[in-house]
């Protein structure tokens, strides 16, 4: 069974930083593209950064360019957002999946909530 756990979100000040994780159990991500999602209250889950399956390729939504990096241990079957910059508009709950994530519509996690405000 596939586990995807999210962590490292909190509540911080426009302009403040956060770093997020997400540990994944049941299956190796190696040979996986995946991508971070949010979703903003009231919205639907969009995605907000992709990585390629060995890292070398990256891509971002407009909105976060520049400001969040996301990167992947594929030892630890771990990913990663380094969130800088952060804006209101930025608030929402976060997660992790495969990229596309149809292929693994049953296995969402919680999320891990992210609030910008001050």
């Amino acid at each position: 069974q596939v586990r995807l756990v999210e962590s490292g979100g909190g509540l911080v000040q426009p302009g403040g930083s956060l770093n997020l994780s997400c540990e994944v159990s049941g299956i190796s991500i190696s040979v996986y593209d995946m991508s971070w999602y949010r979703q903003a209250p009231g919205k639907e889950r969009e995605v907000v950064a992709t990585i390629s399956s060995g890292g070398g390729g990256r891509s971002y939504i407009e909105s976060v360019k520049g400001r969040f990096t996301i990167s992947r241990d594929n030892a630890k079957d771990s990913l990663y957002l380094q969130m800088r910059s952060l804006q209101p508009e930025d608030t929402g709950v976060y997660y992790c999946n495969r990229e596309p994530s149809t292929a693994w519509r049953n296995f969402w996690g919680q999320g891990t909530q992210v609030t910008v405000s001050q």
